[in-house]
């Protein structure tokens, strides 16, 4: 829940787009198969760690899979945790949306190649020609492992290499794309994420010459102030004046391509919210009537497309800030 002091300092979501926002058919399917995971980044909004047990189980992944093959307007399935490859159901999901012709994205943390029992899934991604989106919120060393723990960078690096040497980033049917998540604020001296593009040449530039790296696009990720960011940012103060500097920052040329408006976000539960954030915050997507959505209830009616509005909330602030943030990357080019 949003603080008093926070609620009195900035504009209600709906009430900045002076109506509600929208849903539009249905065409991306993104899963958090559990928050199992080999790291405990300090910026993680799902707050996944190797303590974290929770995961699909096979009565979902049985309901996903019919969810896949039954809609074709599915044309992207998209995979995350936790690390989504230690998660119950991910070879499973993987091959039944190959099966069916969806493109795939894993959202990968890469040290997970080089952990014990997870060492094929490099070859397992390239086989199946899955899109990998990785994170790498710095290409500097010092920046990668203070957010995400000592050694993070080297491993990152070498994992890299190895799909480099599988043909990603150089086969266009192998696609690698890496994620710039800034520094969590420790004063109310706020930005927003720097310029894609080029921050994208810079990356380029400097893992091309340090270490022979390529990649495809630089996808940059504002900090939304939920899971573990919102935690430092209590413990900091700054939850608050973090909120309204989103607000001031509120960029309506984003709305148009916000990803709540074309995906459903299931969780290892089987329920579904509009987006993976709204998931963590536990705010489900919900029919006009108020009843929320599982994914029973979507192969039930024989329609993805149940849903007329997005619930919202402060931290779509975070998505719309700036250039805007999105799974994708920046939704606009310019502010």
């Amino acid at each position: 829940m949003v603080s008093t002091q926070s609620s009195n300092l900035i504009t209600p979501f709906q009430t900045k787009l002076g109506s509600a926002l929208t849903k539009n058919q249905i065409s991306v399917l993104q899963i958090n198969l559990g928050k199992r995971c080999n790291l405990a980044c300090s910026h993680c909004h799902v707050e996944a760690s190797p303590k974290r047990t929770e995961e699909l189980s096979p009565e979902i992944c049985e309901q996903l899979i019919k969810l896949i093959y039954n809609f074709p307007q599915i044309k992207i399935v998209d995979l995350t945790g936790g690390a989504p490859e230690m998660n119950y159901g991910f070879k499973p999901v993987v091959e039944a949306a190959r099966n069916t012709g969806k493109q795939v994205i894993v959202r990968s943390n890469l040290t997970i190649y080089f952990e014990k029992g997870f060492e094929d899934i490099p070859e397992y991604c390239a086989k199946h020609q899955t899109r990998i989106v990785a994170s790498l919120p710095c290409y500097l060393q010092d920046n990668v492992d203070k957010m995400r723990g000592a050694g993070v960078y080297d491993a990152s690096i070498r994992a890299i290499q190895i799909l480099n040497q599988l043909g990603y980033g150089k086969s266009s049917d192998l696609i690698l794309d890496l994620v710039y998540n800034p520094p969590l604020p420790k004063s109310e001296n706020f930005s927003l994420t720097p310029d894609q593009g080029k921050l994208e040449q810079d990356y380029k530039m400097f893992l091309q010459e340090h270490f022979d790296i390529q990649f495809n696009s630089l996808l940059t990720i504002t900090n939304l102030p939920i899971g573990r960011t919102k935690l430092s940012l209590q413990r900091n103060q700054l939850y608050a004046p973090y909120l309204k500097f989103l607000d001031n920052n509120f960029n309506p040329n984003t709305i148009e391509g916000l990803m709540c408006r074309n995906e459903l976000s299931v969780d290892y539960l089987g329920n579904v919210y509009d987006c993976d954030f709204n998931q963590m915050e536990n705010l489900p997507a919900k029919l006009p009537s108020g009843e929320a959505l599982t994914v029973a209830k979507f192969l039930e009616a024989g329609s993805l497309d149940l849903i007329e509005q997005v619930q919202t909330a402060p931290f779509c602030y975070g998505c719309t800030a700036g250039c805007g943030s999105s799974c994708g990357g920046a939704l606009t080019i310019n502010n």
